[in-house]
């Protein structure tokens, strides 16, 4: 069984997803969607790995460190120590082969690719990359950190998981899209 990587973001109007190791924007509800989306499984006995890098992790606000009912995976090509809190890996391909093998082969359903932008760019690369959900915030802010573009071969498709219409939240439009390759 080959393990699918899915990617979620939110990005800005001028794809900007962070600032100064922060969100530019403040919306509880898709907030709410990312943890939804992360952590529920349909196996009561299985958990959602989600895999970030190692600036994602350090901009994790320590008190939701590591993120809950998830195994917290970080990439990184320096020498981590993260006591149990994640599991250090040193690409995707490191971290998928980790999954696929005991103990983890046993109790993981998806993978969620949570940034940063190298990350998703490597992830959207490889042959394991099944799903972008993408949280488009129709407005333009002030960033620091980009997504990626994103591929051409990728096309818009739909998630019953996902709400459809336009949401709104402290005066800010945004929409959830779901892109697959083509």
């Amino acid at each position: 069984m080959q393990l699918k990587l899915n990617l979620i973001a939110a990005a800005s109007e001028n794809m900007g997803i962070g600032i100064n190791g922060d969100l530019p924007w403040r919306l509880k509800s898709e907030m709410a969607f990312f943890t939804r989306m992360t952590t529920n499984t349909k196996d009561p006995n299985k958990k959602n790995v989600v895999l970030m890098g190692r600036r994602t992790w350090e901009c994790i606000p320590k008190k939701y460190k590591p993120l809950r009912k998830r195994i917290n995976m970080v990439l990184s090509t320096q020498t981590l120590h993260l006591k149990d809190e994640a599991i250090p890996c040193k690409s995707i391909s490191d971290a998928l082969s980790k999954i696929s093998k005991a103990p983890l082969k046993d109790v993981v359903e998806s993978i969620w690719v949570i940034g940063g932008s190298s990350v998703y760019r490597a992830a959207m690369e490889s042959p394991n990359f099944h799903r972008l959900y993408l949280t488009k915030v129709l407005k333009h802010f002030d960033c620091d950190t980009f997504f990626p573009e994103i591929p051409n071969n990728f096309a818009l498709t739909s998630d019953p998981e996902v709400p459809k219409d336009t949401q709104e939240e402290n005066g800010i439009s945004f929409k959830y899209l779901v892109y697959q390759r083509n």
